[in-house]
């Protein structure tokens, strides 16, 4: 039997096994795209290249034969970069994204088309989740955000953006009304101790979410009351009765609160170092000299941190908000806690901070008016047309009904294999540029309006995968390859439908989908899981 060697490893394999087999039956890990066990490699991909030692060659592991005495490198800096090149290649014509534009727009990154989907199925308590793992002050943000989520909002190029804050508003203020409303269970403590210094939207922030986190914090705050600027803004823009609820509803999570508490001098500032494992700067802006006095270094702005970990130049010391930024956005403020919070737990549980992580997205830009109605879906959403939506204070806010009527005129821009795609997973993993080859240049498409099965041609990379098991099927229709060159794509014979083609295998299609581009219309699909199936929302 032949006996080949993977990196430092030796692997006797079965006469006509392949180089991936052989890497897989030890452990050692090989990117894939157009591979499917049981189906012919097409080897198109060229994600899960090798470099045979020999040669010197980069050879497809999926095709390549295992034959006795070759040596195979799989884990170089070279392997991986001709394995990031081929990612970036395929990510060059890739016509999709994989977050919605308003993920991006949105300071505090948070799930806005699930928040959408789970108000349009009226599924409240989840709605109110999805907002506070990464918003604390909904209700708060909702009346007074400047919007920049809805800026973003793809709907703006036809007629208005979805209305993301006053439904975040709604659900918050839906919330709010029902007495302990939600409450996450925190971790279990983790014996460390956090001073936070500022009860405004960033100290509070990150007081909740270091108190969901499992530590224990103390917020100490100059004025009488929590809140900072927001008591600034005016009975008209936010009704006292709700900045009071929703601070009380975030205190409910455990920590601590201290108000007519300064911290003037530096010997202070020492006794809070010795007291707790870290202390966060969560100031308002303006206080220049303080940060001097405590020994913290300042710049233009406030004071100096690293932006990607929050951290100060002196250790278990973080800062964040307008104590770093000046006049920040309320939304960003409100951001800053909760990113601070995330770096000040890395401090506390692995010694370091890391920062932190930003999900990897393909990135489609500005679609023309024409693709812009491929957005439309035959079922689900509003057609292309003024929808505004006007939140009466004084009536309390809207209806369920239409709140889920302006939730479904979300265009559903992020991909519904977003987390379970594997040529996002493995872009992500190599540290892929999509826009190394230049933006893209095919059209967004959706084909098979109407049915049950959809397809993106601009997403398709060709794995023939689709095409292999549609032909064993004798009842279906089939798939090929349409085209020539550059145009070549994949096809239904006779222009007939999709769901002629694969209609008794079309779970299978869509499971074995490498990148999302063929899906069910219905709104819960089985999507790939890198190899595994599971139900995700579309």
């Amino acid at each position: 039997m032949p006996t080949i060697r993977i990196d430092q490893t030796d692997v006797v394999v079965d006469p006509g096994t392949t180089v991936l087999e052989a890497a897989r039956s030890v452990g050692i890990e090989i990117p894939t795209l157009c591979y499917l066990k049981g189906y012919d490699p097409s080897a198109s991909c060229q994600v899960c290249l090798v470099r045979d030692v020999a040669t010197g060659r980069m050879v497809p592991s999926c095709a390549t034969t295992a034959t006795d005495g070759l040596q195979i490198e799989s884990e170089s800096d070279e392997v991986h970069a001709a394995r990031r090149t081929a990612l970036e290649l395929l990510l060059s014509e890739h016509v999709g994204d994989c977050l919605a534009p308003c993920h991006f727009a949105c300071p505090a990154h948070m799930d806005i088309p699930l928040m959408l989907r789970q108000i349009g199925d009226q599924e409240w308590s989840a709605a109110i989740e999805t907002i506070k793992n990464d918003i604390a002050f909904p209700a708060i943000l909702g009346r007074i955000c400047t919007k920049p989520c809805e800026k973003g909002c793809r709907r703006n190029a036809a007629d208005d953006p979805v209305a993301v804050c006053q439904l975040k508003q709604v659900v918050a203020d839906k919330d709010l009304a029902t007495g302990d409303g939600y409450q996450p269970e925190p971790r279990i403590a983790s014996g460390k101790r956090v001073a936070i210094i500022g009860a405004g939207l960033t100290g509070l922030s990150a007081a909740y979410y270091l108190t969901r986190l499992g530590h224990r914090c103390q917020v100490l705050e100059k004025a009488s009351q929590p809140g900072g600027r927001l008591h600034a803004l005016g009975a008209d823009a936010l009704p006292p009765a709700v900045l009071a609820s929703e601070i009380q509803r975030v205190r409910q999570v455990g920590f601590e609160l201290t108000c007519d508490r300064t911290v003037q001098s530096a010997d202070e500032f020492t006794t809070l170092l010795d007291d707790f494992d870290a202390v966060l700067v969560a100031w308002g802006e303006g206080q220049m000299q303080a940060a001097q006095r405590l020994g913290l270094k300042t710049n233009r702005k406030g004071i100096q941190v690293d932006r990607a970990t929050y951290a100060t130049d002196i250790d278990q010391v973080f800062a964040a908000g307008n104590a770093v930024r000046g006049n920040a956005l309320f939304v960003r403020s409100t951001a800053d806690g909760k990113e601070a919070a995330v770096c000040i737990d890395q401090y506390l549980t692995l010694g370091k901070t890391t920062g932190i992580s930003r999900s990897f997205s393909s990135r489609m830009g500005k679609v023309a008016p024409q693709e812009l109605g491929q957005f439309v879906q035959d079922a689900g959403h509003a057609p292309l047309a003024t929808e505004q939506l006007v939140v009466d204070e004084s009536t309390g806010g809207v209806d369920s009904v239409t709140a889920a009527k302006q939730s479904g005129r979300c265009l559903a821009c992020g991909c519904v294999a977003h987390g379970n795609c594997r040529l996002e997973h493995w872009a992500s993993k190599y540290n892929a540029d999509p826009g190394r080859f230049g933006s893209r240049q095919a059209t967004y498409e959706v084909v098979g309006r109407g049915g049950d099965v959809l397809f993106e041609p601009g997403k398709c990379i060709k794995c023939e995968l689709c095409i292999q098991i549609a032909s064993k099927s004798k009842s279906d229709l089939g798939l090929s390859f349409v085209g020539r060159g550059f145009d070549v794509r994949v096809g239904v014979p006779f222009d007939r439908s999709w769901e002629d083609a694969v209609r008794s295998v079309a779970q299978e299609c869509v499971d074995a989908c490498p990148t999302g581009a063929i899906y069910f219309r219905w709104r819960d699909v089985d999507v790939v899981d890198l190899g595994e199936s599971k139900t995700k929302s579309q």
